[in-house]
């Protein structure tokens, strides 16, 4: 069982993108749990055709421990695994509790055993934060390869460079390795040179561009992934070279992040059209 967690700064459109490739997985046949890691729950709301499930820690505050698997874990698109960590009632509590609490249930409630016949299980984790709780999934190993969600946008390639630094931080003690950064094109200038050229400073690949298409939000509004809703679209085979590329990848390393300044001049150099 591959243990995936897909890091990204806030609304880069992770949460988009992992479950377009995990519905790409499902449809390759791979059996896949995905397991939302962010108080605002949406993390399988397009595998489950815009249900709204209910939380792990909402069930617990509800019902205490008396908890089934069932209770937690719904099918979703193409026999996909579909559970939320959700968050605490707000104003009061940590989040990243709730992460450590969610998968903790999850293991003794035997989600992860054999019997489940697991090819994958993927993390989505709230935005860029990689310290606390919201680091759990890579600092105990839960997860072992990372995949970060980026763009052309500055701040985008900052949260990556960022998120590599916690990746160093876990690796020896946890065994995680960065399997590469997704290009969420955003129509920047020189987007994917760009992007190719900060995956090469920090010793990986960028794995894939995806390129922008409208078809990601009409999908989005019919609360269906791209494959779901229309298979034929050439974004829908985006998703699937995606996913073709992360079941057969083998580079996983551990990153060297950028100093800021090299983070700047590699804008600088990349980020204005000739």
């Amino acid at each position: 069982m591959r243990k995936v967690a897909i890091y990204g700064k806030g609304g880069i459109g992770k949460s988009t993108t992992t479950q377009n490739t995990v519905a790409a997985l499902a449809e390759m046949g791979r059996k896949v749990m995905i397991v939302g890691c962010d108080p605002k729950a949406d993390s399988t709301r397009l595998l489950l055709h815009g249900l709204h499930q209910r939380t792990v820690l909402d069930t617990l505050r509800e019902e205490g421990e008396d908890v089934e698997l069932e209770d937690v874990l719904l099918g979703g698109f193409g026999g996909t695994l579909c559970t939320e960590s959700g968050g605490p009632e707000p104003g009061v509590g940590c989040a990243g509790r709730g992460i450590i609490t969610s998968i903790n249930l999850l293991e003794q409630l035997g989600a992860y055993k054999e019997d489940k016949n697991l090819d994958y299980v993927f993390y989505d984790v709230l935005g860029d934060v990689v310290c606390g709780g919201f680091a759990m999934p890579i600092r105990e190993g839960k997860a072992q390869e990372i995949y970060i969600v980026v763009s052309g946008e500055m701040m985008a390639m900052y949260a990556a460079n960022n998120i590599c630094k916690g990746i160093v931080k876990f690796a020896e003690a946890g065994g995680v390795r960065l399997g590469g950064l997704i290009c969420n094109s955003r129509n920047v200038d020189n987007e994917r040179e760009m992007i190719v050229q900060l995956a090469k400073r920090l010793g990986s690949q960028m794995i894939h561009f995806v390129p922008r298409d409208n078809m990601v939000q009409r999908a989005e509004i019919n609360r269906k992934t791209v494959i779901d809703f229309d298979p034929k679209h050439s974004q829908a085979d985006e998703y699937r070279t995606l996913a073709k590329k992360v079941d057969g990848n083998d580079m996983f390393v551990v990153p060297k992040p950028l100093e800021i300044d090299e983070l700047e001049k590699l804008l600088i150099d990349y980020g204005i059209a000739n």
